[in-house]
């Protein structure tokens, strides 16, 4: 049975006080594309030839959260731990992405962050990059990307279904052009190189118009940059003197700086929550090996890159500016997820989640605060192959022998090389994850897997009775695994 949105949001939530208009804080969450930990300067000033002055400023006036990780290290899962607040290997995505148009992750009864604030009297849009499928034509006869819907193509499960009161942007990514929709249709073509500059005046546009009107926005804006194709406009071209990519990081944060003066033109500024990071790691595509033979680590000190489940695909910029709440250069070192946006909005407008919704979710209000303590015990990282990771504060246990992913070496060469099967390092004191310690703390190993079976087998991590799994969730992966694995459950 389908519920309307507004309705299915109303049963899932149970207020505790219900805040004023006035009160309500204004909500802008910009997701980069495959931007690099290291690629933006005031993380990494050593090893990062670009120059990022709009992200180094909103940094310093923002916290930055330095342990910060994506659900995944790679784009369409992220998104949808982001919207929900759980796991997207708890669904039928285990491994990969989908495909620009296919069918939609978000289950239409499944309560998103937009719905969150929608049915708290805020007004929600998304602009941007959805990836997280909606069916173009009937049938979803659009599902190759090699297919070019008409103008006026009518679209099914939009994200004007999933809690948003408009969109405008893309399924995913466009060879040569982006087919762009507007709320439930196909509304333009665009070519990528244009796609960035249009999506930053339609944010600006909006911000300047919401602002006037009494209700809070939540603007939800997920770039198309710096992911391939690498396209930066004509006037970004040649700016960074390490080549196109470089340029391409300039223009996202050109964007950035625009979004920045859009809310303080509007006066909206005072009374927003501006949160900055990225879906993942840089992309190898990105011609990594050739922009550190210049100097520059798109990945910072962390091994790896976008797909893998080492630190380099997953652990991103994560910057929260809240004028009146965060402390302006303050840092926080301690574990969080991009998952954790729900709770974190529920705690803001004093709402309570049902055990049903953001499974995966700790809210993050009490370090926005000014708190010290750590708000969640472990992170579940996955790669594109859909290998897992579990980690805590301190330790690392990766169920595989190689990357996970892209970077070398990967899975089926450590196999062929004798690595061994699994891998654990000590992030306190390894966290460019040199050393694998598996040999020598067996205890450890034993304590996180155990853990990381009862995460899954619980259907969450958060505290709550045991929900189900969309499909079955083999944490083993590869039969190698496996064989090494079992006698730990003896």
């Amino acid at each position: 049975m389908k519920f309307k949105l507004p309705f299915l949001a109303a049963i899932l939530l149970a207020p505790i006080f219900v805040l004023r208009a006035a009160d309500k804080p204004n909500i802008v969450y910009i997701l980069c594309d495959d931007l690099g930990y290291g690629d933006v300067h005031c993380l990494n000033p050593e090893r990062c030839k670009i120059m990022t002055p709009n992200i180094d400023r909103l940094a310093s006036q923002s916290m930055t959260f330095t342990d910060s990780h994506s659900g995944s290290s790679v784009c369409s899962p992220t998104r949808y731990g982001i919207m929900t607040g759980r796991y997207a290997w708890r669904s039928t995505l285990q491994h990969g992405v989908l495909k620009s148009f296919a069918s939609p992750l978000i289950a239409p009864n499944r309560l998103t962050v937009a719905g969150l604030l929608k049915t708290n009297g805020y007004y929600t849009a998304a602009m941007g990059k959805w990836h997280l499928g909606f069916e173009v034509g009937v049938g979803n006869q659009y599902n190759d990307d090699n297919k070019l819907p008409p103008i006026g193509t009518p679209v099914k499960d939009s994200p004007v279904t999933r809690g948003f009161d408009s969109f405008f942007g893309t399924g995913g990514h466009g060879k040569i052009v982006f087919p762009f929709i507007e709320n439930d249709h196909v509304g333009k073509y665009v070519p990528p190189v244009d796609a960035l500059p249009l999506i930053t005046k339609r944010a600006c546009d909006l911000i300047a118009e919401r602002a006037k009107k009494p209700e809070p926005f939540f603007l939800y804006l997920p770039l198309t940059a710096p992911h391939l194709p690498i396209v930066p406009s004509k006037e970004w071209q040649g700016k960074s003197g390490i080549g196109n990519y470089g340029d391409f990081v300039m223009e996202v944060d050109w964007t950035v700086g625009e979004v920045l003066k859009a809310l303080d033109e509007s006066g909206a500024a005072k009374n927003t929550l501006v949160i900055f990071t990225s879906d993942n790691g840089c992309s190898p595509a990105a011609g990594t090996k050739k922009l550190e033979s210049v100097g520059h680590f798109a990945s910072g000190i962390f091994r790896g890159y976008k797909a893998d489940i080492w630190d380099g695909g997953h652990h991103v910029a994560f910057f929260a500016r809240w004028p009146g709440v965060v402390k302006p250069g303050s840092k926080c070192v301690q574990l969080i997820c991009h998952t954790d946006l729900m709770a974190t909005l529920a705690d803001i407008l004093g709402v309570k989640l049902n055990d049903h919704t953001g499974e995966d979710s700790f809210s993050m209000l009490p370090l926005l605060n000014g708190g010290n303590a750590p708000t969640r015990e472990y992170v579940v990282h996955h790669s594109i192959n859909g290998m897992f990771a579990i980690r805590d504060a301190e330790w690392k246990l990766e169920l595989c022998p190689g990357s996970g992913g892209w970077h070398a070496p990967r899975d089926e060469a450590a196999f062929a090389e004798k690595l061994p099967p699994i891998q654990l390092y000590n992030m306190r004191a390894d966290v460019s994850e040199k050393t694998n310690q598996q040999g020598q703390d067996p205890e450890v190993v034993k304590r996180l897997f155990a853990e990381l079976k009862k995460i899954v087998a619980d259907g969450r991590s958060t505290p709550g009775p045991v929900e189900k799994n969309d499909v079955t969730v083999d944490v083993y992966k590869s039969s190698v695994t496996k064989a090494k694995l079992n006698p730990m459950e003896e």
